[in-house]
């Protein structure tokens, strides 16, 4: 309600949109006034008695520009027939005046204090959901959780404690070695999101096998939020068509390629080599042939690019896996230097053998022999082993355990590739489900028989014979084929659980879905390469409803990839692949770990013909349905030749076949006993060290249990005009509301979306969004919070026996900011501080008095013309306790900043001390790291003493 005259000429701003600027009055009557806005070409007409407008008065002391920019500050102010002129003092000192209708229409009232005196206040509450999102962004940006905890991954320790140990190095240079099944790209993913949050990298370049793509952007953008551009030659083509002379891989900060489009291309090998890159990532690592003779091309690709990127993470194959020699390819990738020489290379890994069998007996809790307590001495010096040795003897049984894994402890710190390697094996990682192989074996049919006699048709071809072409005037296949009636009968056997089928081509996937539905009226979730992200989405969204989902979804072999549904329990393997490795990544998408139920393979295979033979192969040669074979793939390589003559052949009784599977049989044993001999304790233990890594997931645990998130969430999206409503137990809907604040929300699709705060919905539900502190709605909102004003000023009575009727109390909230670059990770130590005041007339602090929870208890409706006119009256005393807010607050700076500089001193000198001590013993511990380490500190030591006090928000509080 505004009280005053409409005069022309008047200067007016407006409560509901203070970004329009200064409003002139351009006409009133009795009922309407409009308004001329000249700095965003607007006018607008209010009724008058109901009008949201405040008239803007400026008093002596205030600063003000005319329309050219020229500064004034007020000595005294004159009104005459309703409108006001300023007289004062220009900056060069002249004396000057200033008519309101030559004021600067730009001006905006963005400070708390100019907020507070032009009367544009907020409500309470938004005050509440300020100091709120401060407080939140404060001790977000000081957790050591910081990107760990907001991806949708189960909360594995030997994942997170990869990710934590190698994410808070500046330049991370590793080999992620895990055996397959445990993870590696979500171990790559976390190390990748967390530098993104923390600033430490911008620039990422991913490549990985064409075959890979799709799981891999699924992957970062499901899980981690996190979208890269997919780059091929077409859309390279059509950056250069609209950017001539523009280097394609530099129009975008994160990219995902294959590693073909760069061999392939010599363009693309110089643009991608030169456009520079904080990070790159390369999957299937074990593939880049290299030899002292022979170097690959993909392998010179590789190595160009590291050699030019800071950050490196390499995804291979186990050492094991690679042998000696392709163990140290990978490695000079990471550091050709440390890694110069072969020969070298292997003497310094048998050297290591002997500690290796040390840490075995450690783990062992038996006695120490003499020759290992004497290796002890050498390794770890004299002194430090014989005090572990005295307390290992001791008679506390907990003091000879802490010995023991202190002896564990820095034996692990000298490993040769402790530091660059990381390796999880399922040895040392529990949780798996067993195995159970469900063998149907079904006659071949003659129609498949006759299209099978053509020697024209490719070895590979002949285990998914309904794919050959068998001519024009042939029928479907799914009609004759048996594996639709053993099908049909498994559902109906098996119709309260779920089905995962996998089958080869997206062709096959389609018939399979149009038979069930035809001849039988079942209706199939379907997945395969041609369906977009979306429909993949609906398709796992159905299938994993519990209550009235898809009993069945069928997948095609590229269909599956990056998804994984381990609340199904049975698996359809409609075909076989020729690959060990596809065979296991079939199997993988139910074998993990969280898999509560035993898996149930079940695989329906012609009894004659290739596929008998395949069948034959890797149950009885290779064991690979009831577990896991890392040697698989070697074997394959090695035997493949013999193999594609047998599936020839096509006999699975045949000598040659049955001396095939023998053969398998010999190497894998031989190569399970090497394994077991050639396994790494040190290196397993260095890639999960206890309890280090149960504590991160315990923390993440507590914090998501703490569930201040959703009550956050719920509060901020409603006070911005976001609709939300429940879908289900721990999950609902948000969709933009008719009466949004602003035209957009960040992060909030215009068609809503489905959330959930808890994770074991998320990892169930793949198409909901799993909001957490680090989700781009929720850092997108926080942002929009604080570098807004809503908040910034409100007004607000209060009933509370210990606040007088008629006093005042201010509260101020300030902000003590560091203004660094997001690399150096200023948080760690002074994350931007929040300072709460509270003053009352007598210009003290009473904030300790009173808690915020005290005073929003105590709260009472206020109107807001009261409040207007309260904020107006007690200009001056307010500005005498504004002043001595400010005084206050900058007193407490020092000893603030001081603390934060004590800890990061601390911090890094902590840390160079750790690092150089492991540089005597270890020479994988580089100069470089050292070096780039000391320069962190000291830059951030100077960016510290650039901090600064900010007022961001007050609250004037009146007892009623």
């Amino acid at each position: 309600m505004v009280d005053e005259q409409f005069i022309p000429g008047q200067r007016w701003i407006s409560d509901m949109e203070p970004n329009l600027g200064l409003g002139t009055v351009l006409y009133s009557d009795l009922r309407r006034v409009t308004l001329d806005f000249p700095a965003s070409s607007e006018q607008r007409t209010y009724a008058i008695g109901n009008t949201p407008l405040t008239r803007v008065r400026f008093v002596a002391g205030d600063w003000v520009e005319n329309q050219a920019g020229d500064s004034l500050q007020i000595r005294t102010v004159d009104e005459r027939s309703g409108l006001i002129v300023y007289r004062g003092q220009i900056t060069d000192g002249t004396l000057a005046s200033l008519a309101e209708t030559e004021l600067n229409s730009s001006l905006q009232f963005n400070r708390p204090q100019d907020r507070l005196f032009s009367g544009q206040l907020d409500m309470p509450q938004w005050f509440d959901l300020r100091y709120a999102t401060l407080a939140h962004r404060q001790r977000l940006e000081r957790s050591p959780l910081k990107g760990l905890g907001g991806a949708r991954t189960a909360l594995l320790p030997y994942q997170l404690y990869i990710a934590h140990e190698v994410s808070r190095r500046p330049v991370p240079r590793v080999l992620l070695a895990d055996e397959v099944g445990l993870g590696k790209t979500i171990e790559a993913c976390l190390i990748l999101h967390r530098q993104l949050l923390t600033g430490l990298a911008s620039r990422v370049l991913i490549l990985v096998p064409s075959a890979l793509l799709n799981q891999w952007l699924v992957e970062l953008l499901r899980r981690f939020n996190l979208r890269f551009s997919l780059f091929d030659e077409e859309r390279c083509l059509a950056i250069e068509e609209s950017a001539p002379g523009d280097n394609p891989f530099q129009a975008e900060q994160l990219v995902l390629c294959s590693t073909d489009l760069c061999v392939d291309n010599q363009l693309r090998w110089q643009q991608t080599t030169s456009a520079g890159w904080d990070m790159l990532i390369v999957d299937e690592a074990h593939h880049l042939q290299w030899s002292e003779q022979l170097v690959s091309d993909e392998y010179r690709l590789v190595e160009t690019l590291t050699r030019q990127t800071p950050a490196v993470l390499l995804l291979t194959a186990t050492p094991e896996q690679l042998g000696r020699s392709g163990h140290f390819a990978r490695l000079r990738l990471l550091d050709p230097d440390r890694f110069h020489d072969l020969a070298a290379f292997l003497e310094e890994e048998r050297r290591f053998e002997p500690i290796a069998n040390l840490v075995e007996q450690l783990l062992g809790d038996t006695t120490l022999p003499t020759d290992s307590r004497a290796l002890l001495g050498r390794t770890l010096g004299a002194t430090e082993a014989e005090r572990l040795l005295q307390q290992e003897s001791g008679d506390s049984e907990t003091a000879r355990s802490s010995a023991r894994l202190a002896m564990i402890d820095r034996l692990l710190d000298r490993h040769g590739t402790g530091r660059v390697l990381f390796r999880n094996s399922r040895n040392r990682i529990k949780g798996f489900p067993e195995r159970e192989l469900l063998s149907h074996p079904l006659p071949l049919p003659a129609q498949y028989q006759k299209a099978l006699q053509s020697t024209a048709i490719p070895i590979a071809a002949r285990l998914t014979p309904e794919a050959i072409d068998r001519g024009r005037q042939a029928g479907a296949w799914w009609l004759f084929d048996p594996r639709l009636d053993w099908l049909i009968a498994l559902l109906r056997r098996l119709q309260r659980e779920k089905l995962l089928l996998i089958c080869a081509h997206s062709d096959t996937a389609r018939d399979i879905e149009l038979a069930l539905r035809t001849r039988e009226g079942i209706h199939a979730a379907l997945f395969h390469e041609a369906t977009s992200i979306i429909e993949r989405d609906r398709a796992a969204a159905w299938f994993a409803d519990l209550d009235e989902g898809a009993q069945l979804l069928i997948c095609s072999e590229i269909g599956s990839e990056g998804r994984n549904f381990q609340f199904a329990h049975h698996l359809v393997l409609f075909d076989l692949p020729l690959d060990p490795d596809l065979l296991e990544q079939r199997i993988g998408r139910l074998d993990r770990i969280g898999q509560r139920e035993k898996i149930r393979i079940h695989v329906p295979h012609f009894e004659e013909g290739a596929q008998a033979v395949m069948m034959r192969w890797y149950h009885q040669g290779l064991n690979a349905f009831n577990h896991t074979c890392p040697a698989g793939h070697t074997i394959f390589r090695q035997l493949l030749p013999a193999l594609l003559e047998s599936l020839e052949e096509a006999d699975a009784g045949s000598e040659s076949s049955a001396i095939l599977v023998r053969t398998a049989r010999q190497l894998l044993d031989q190569a399970s006993e090497t394994l077991r001999k050639g396994r790494d304790h040190l290196l397993e233990l260095n890639s999960c060290r206890e309890p280090q890594a149960s504590n991160l997931k315990i923390a993440i645990e507590e914090l998501e249990a703490a569930g201040g998130l959703s009550r956050y969430m719920e509060d901020l999206l409603s006070y911005f005009g976001v609709e939300s409503e429940e879908h289900s137990a721990g999950s609902l809907i948000i969709r933009p509301g008719a009466h949004m604040l602003d035209d957009s929300f960040p992060g909030l699709a215009k068609d809503g979306m489905t959330c959930t705060f808890e994770r074991s919905v998320a990892l169930i539900h793949e198409e909901r969004h799993f909001l957490t502190w680090e989700h781009p709605l929720v850092t997108g909102a926080m942002e929009m919070m604080v570098e807004g004003s809503h908040g910034s000023c409100c007004c607000s009575a209060v009933r509370h026996p210990g606040i007088k009727p008629g006093s005042m109390l201010l509260e101020l909230l300030f902000l003590i900011e560091c203004p660094a670059p997001k690399q150096l990770q200023a948080g760690r130590f002074l994350p931007p501080t929040l300072l709460r005041l509270l003053l009352d007339q007598q210009l003290n602090d009473c904030s300790e008095r009173f808690p915020r929870t005290v005073l929003t208890a105590s709260r009472v409706t206020l109107e807001p013309a009261a409040a207007k006119k309260l904020a107006q009256n007690l200009r001056r005393p307010l500005l005498s306790m504004l002043d001595q807010g400010q005084k206050i607050a900058a007193s407490m700076l020092p000893n603030i900043l001081a603390e934060a500089e004590a800890a990061m001193q601390q911090h890094y000198a902590v840390e160079l001390e750790r690092l150089a001590a492991l540089a005597q013993v270890n020479p994988n511990v580089s100069p470089e790291e050292i070096a780039a380490l000391k320069r962190q500190a000291l830059e951030l030591a100077e960016h510290l003493s650039s901090t600064h006090l900010r007022l961001d928000a007050i609250q004037l509080i009146v007892g009623i």
